[in-house]
C-alpha cells in the first residue's frame, strides 16, 4: 500500500492553495533545474543536477532517459538506488492533490530497477530492488523485488524467480 500523508484542505481544493504548501520561488527553482535536466545529454550531469539542486538521492550509474518528468514540488522525496535505468518520458510524483486533501509521500526506486519508457510512478511508492516496470505502467503500489510488473492498472506478471 501506497505511504502518503494526508493534508486536509478548507475552501477551494488545494491546487488554489499550492503556495501555502511550497514556495513559490522552490517551484521556479526546481521547474528550471528539471528541464535543464530533461533534455541534458550526460547522465553524469543530470545527475549532479538531481542531486545538488534538487537534493535528490541518485545511485552511481544510475540512467534517467530523456524527458523524465521529476515532482516539481518536492523532488527531495524522490530516492532511486543505483544502476537503474527510468526510461523515456517516465513520470515520478512524490505528491497529488485531490478535491478536498493533499497527499505527500516518497518514492523509493531500489537498486537495479528498470522503469520503462512512459510510466508513472505515484507517489508513497516503494519498488523494490532488480524490479522490472514494463512501459506504460501506472505503479500506484509497492512492487516487491526482482517482479515483473505491468499495466494499468498496475499488475504483477511475474514474481522473483519465476520462470517462464
Amino acid at each position: 500500500m501506497r505511504q502518503t500523508k494526508r493534508y486536509p484542505v478548507n475552501g477551494a481544493n488545494p491546487l488554489w492553495q499550492m503556495y501555502r504548501t511550497v514556495s513559490f520561488w522552490k517551484v521556479v527553482k526546481n521547474f528550471v533545474f528539471i528541464q535543464i535536466a530533461r533534455y541534458c545529454p550526460f547522465l553524469s550531469w543530470k545527475n549532479w543536477l538531481y542531486r545538488t539542486f534538487l537534493r535528490m538521492e541518485v545511485g552511481d550509474r544510475t540512467a534517467v532517459a530523456l524527458m523524465v518528468m521529476m515532482d516539481i514540488m518536492f523532488p527531495e522525496y524522490i530516492k532511486i538506488g543505483d544502476n537503474c535505468v527510468i526510461g523515456y518520458n517516465t513520470t515520478i510524483l512524490a505528491h497529488e492533490y485531490l478535491v478536498d486533501e493533499y497527499r505527500l509521500g516518497e518514492v523509493h526506486i531500489g537498486n537495479g530497477v528498470l522503469v520503462g519508457a512512459n510510466s508513472t510512478i505515484l507517489p508513497g511508492v516503494v519498488i523494490g530492488d532488480g524490479a522490472v516496470v514494463a512501459a506504460g505502467t501506472l505503479v500506484h503500489k509497492d512492487v516487491p523485488p526482482g517482479a515483473f510488473v505491468g499495466g494499468n492498472p498496475m499488475r504483477l506478471i511475474r514474481e522473483a524467480g519465476e520462470v517462464e
